[in-house]
């Protein structure tokens, strides 16, 4: 159980950057082990993270430094709960786009990953799988198997965010922004507004303009967070 965070927030104020900060706050009851965040800034994707909880994580004290020059504060972040070690913590990046993912991607051994995927991967966190085969595919199609919820960050100012039926995420739009948390309960308890589920196998992309497109991935799978037995 990890919680991914995003927000994508337009001429952000003193108010808006105490809303993303008490977002991490109420996000760290599904994640104490590690913190971290990427932004967008002059056209880089620069990413922080470190082994604390988000009470401890420094880097929320410098949010009003993240502003991106267009004006627009672009932002994901991950509060990780570990079962295993302290490494390779989230985002997970390259130059052109950041990830954070609530779920299992596989639970074959790292070892196994190329030659089972394809991809040489530089750590041991799956959600390295999720990033480098985004070139190629659609995650929500390609990792069926898979449990995810998460948020993309990309270099050309978007937001992309996704759940299947194994993981919740909630859309919160406020006036100059949108903000995402992975439960209802944390946006409400950071007072941050009424949080919508997003739907499960749907991509949400928000852009710079703050316009959001929907893009329904057809599938027949159960969403397994409002499952009703019937």
């Amino acid at each position: 159980m990890c919680s991914v965070i995003g927000a994508l927030i337009k001429n952000p104020k003193k108010e808006h950057f105490d809303m993303i900060r008490k977002v991490f706050l109420e996000s760290r009851i599904r994640g104490l082990h590690a913190t971290g965040m990427s932004i967008l800034l002059n056209d880089k994707i620069l990413t922080f993270k470190e082994p604390v909880p988000a009470n401890k994580f420094i880097h929320l004290d410098d949010l009003e430094e993240m502003v991106n020059e267009d004006g627009n504060l672009y932002l994901i972040g991950h509060c990780r709960y570990s079962t295993s070690d302290l490494e390779f913590n989230q985002p997970i990046y390259n130059e052109t786009c950041s990830v954070v993912h609530n779920g299992v991607i596989t639970q074959e051994l790292y070892e196994d990953w190329e030659l089972l995927h394809g991809y040489t991967c530089e750590g041991k966190n799956d959600t390295e799988l999720l990033l480098r085969s985004l070139a190629n595919y659609s995650p929500l199609e390609h990792w069926k198997q898979s449990s995810m919820s998460v948020c993309e960050l990309h270099i050309d100012k978007k937001l992309r965010v996704y759940r299947n039926g194994k993981r919740p995420l909630y859309l919160t739009n406020i006036q100059n922004g949108s903000i995402i948390t992975s439960t209802r309960d944390i946006s409400s308890r950071a007072n941050i507004g009424i949080a919508t589920e997003i739907p499960m196998n749907t991509y949400l992309t928000i852009d710079s303009d703050l316009s959001i497109v929907e893009n329904v991935i057809s599938s027949s799978a159960i969403d397994l967070q409002n499952y009703n037995g019937v």
